[in-house]
């Protein structure tokens, strides 16, 4: 399967994902809103989706999926997939009750952790303080069940069954609204405390979904006594510097959170998720999707000693990024406001808060194509077994995005923590880029530096519709629901036009240019 096959197919099921996680969104701003709950329950999601990103997603995609992958890289696929497997079920014999362990300890010690997330929050309500505990109690077991489905979803990633696991998150949002629309309570605590219990329910089908499509396809691992052999210790070591390096976006955004939930008025921290989940929408669909179908691909590249066709498949990669990123990034600055009030404002979600969720989306959208080129640019470390290297240029970032948390968020309030995490993640490719580029390991070919300029003049002519159209849309997508869905598909269809129609003339794509990267094994 073609690198971009396999990232379209990663991106289809994550668009499906995502689009049902919007519809849950929309719940969840019409049924808790932007205030008290809203805000308890998302400080608590915060916690088991910050250790999902950096260890279930982060640190075993990163560290465990180019270990297998080049293992299939030198044997013949029998041997290697028997391999696979073994060194699957020797990570699982060790991850395992160490899992277990954590998440106990945080479920007994989840008040003070809580505190020191929220510093009891901006207004010091014990009650507030109280919810968010228990909410966390409930919602924390996920983490292992998820960790334990992502070490599975990399088995399969590394055999190249790329869509199992990249369907597994419907699962979880389906969880929600099925929690929302059948078993919401009578106020937004009720429907808090629903949706809590959902994610843990949404961890277990997550991890059955895995473990059956394993079973099918036979590669379902054994649960072993644990055995410190070479390859786990090799793992081991990856996988911390792995959790920090592919998880800086989450920990900026937990830092945000943190920063919000402290300093900031009530309803901040829901201000900041949901332009947040808006922007990671379209992260979802093109930055992940790559970032996923690129690590195995260069980890058998590479294993199989052809540096050069790495390389050229990662300038592809942030070619195909960039296509669909640039247009996404700047129609979410332009349109911020039409966008917001078509999904979110109705219910418990005012105009008043549209407006100031608006600004956010803003501000967290100038980094979109960053936060894509993070994915793109760190499997050419990981792939080569370094994953020391993008934790420290993280750590960087993080650092960076702590100081523009405390200074921006004084003059501009929850904008300004929207805008610092921008800026670190800018920072953040900039220093990955370098050190690739320093090292022989990335140089942008002269593909690259053809099509990146007229993709950019494309998305800007774009930028100008949407302006254009901004004040007839925007009293559309505060009415009826069908009036807002014919102000969306005005605003995305003339969008898009505009930008397909001028890339096409300048010579940034070519349909001819698409095909043959489906075709291309």
């Amino acid at each position: 399967m073609s690198l971009i096959r396999s990232a379209t197919t990663v991106g289809a099921m994550t668009l499906l994902s995502r689009m049902v996680g919007m519809v849950r969104e929309i719940l969840m701003a019409r049924y808790l809103g932007a205030g008290f709950a809203a805000d308890a329950f998302l400080v608590a999601f915060r916690l088991p989706n910050l250790f999902r990103s950096l260890f279930a997603e982060g640190a075993f995609s990163a560290a465990f999926v180019p270990l297998v992958s080049q293992q299939l890289g030198k044997e013949n696929e029998r041997e290697g997939v028997v391999r696979a497997v073994r060194l699957t079920e020797q990570a699982l014999a060790v991850l395992f009750p160490v899992l277990l362990v954590f998440t106990i300890v945080i479920l007994v010690a989840a008040t003070p952790i809580v505190w020191a997330m929220t510093g009891g929050f901006e207004d010091r309500s014990v009650e507030k303080l109280e919810l968010t505990v228990q909410l966390t109690r409930l919602a924390f077991p996920y983490l292992m069940l998820i960790s334990l489905a992502s070490l599975l979803g990399g088995l399969l990633n590394a055999l190249g069954r790329f869509w199992v696991y990249a369907a597994a998150p419907v699962l979880l949002n389906l969880t929600f609204i099925i929690g929302f629309v059948f078993f919401r309570g009578e106020d937004p605590v009720a429907t808090a405390t629903t949706q809590a219990v959902a994610i843990a329910i949404a961890g277990i089908a997550q991890f059955l979904w895995l473990c059956w499509d394993c079973w099918r396809v036979g590669v379902l691992p054994r649960l072993t006594m644990p055995h410190l052999t070479p390859e786990v210790r090799t793992l081991l070591r990856r996988i911390g510097p792995a959790a920090i390096g592919a998880g800086a976006t989450q920990i900026n955004l937990l830092v945000s959170t943190m920063i919000a939930a402290r300093n900031l008025p009530q309803g901040s921290v829901s201000y900041l998720y949901y332009a947040d989940r808006l922007n990671q929408l379209a992260l979802g669909m093109i930055g992940v999707g790559m970032g996923i179908a690129l690590l195995p691909t260069m980890g058998r590249l590479i294993g199989a000693g052809n540096s050069e066709a790495a390389i050229h498949q990662q300038n592809r990669g942030i070619e195909f990024v960039l296509l669909f990123g640039l247009p996404a990034s700047v129609a979410l600055i332009a349109s911020a406001d039409a966008i917001v009030a078509a999904l979110f404002q109705h219910g418990e979600f005012s105009q008043a808060d549209r407006i100031a969720c608006a600004a956010a989306l803003r501000a967290f959208s100038t980094g979109l194509v960053a936060y894509m080129l993070v994915k793109v640019l760190t499997p050419g470390f990981h792939a080569r077994g370094d994953t020391k290297s993008p934790m420290m240029i993280a750590l960087v970032a993080i650092g960076a995005n702590l100081i523009g948390n405390v200074l921006l968020s004084r003059m501009l309030d929850h904008v300004g923590i929207a805008v610092a995490t921008s800026i670190s993640a800018w920072l953040n490719v900039a220093i990955l880029a370098w050190v690739l580029i320093r090292r022989g390991n990335w140089h942008p070919d002269s593909g690259l530096w053809k099509t990146v300029p007229r993709m950019l003049l494309a998305a800007l002519l774009m930028a100008v519709v949407l302006v254009l159209l901004n004040p007839f849309v925007l009293p559309m997508a505060e009415g009826s629901l069908v009036n807002r869905a014919v102000g969306m598909v005005l605003l995305v269809g003339s969008g898009g036009l505009v930008y397909a129609g001028s890339g096409y003339l300048l010579g940034a794509w070519s349909p001819r240019q698409l095909i043959d990267s489906f075709r291309r094994g």
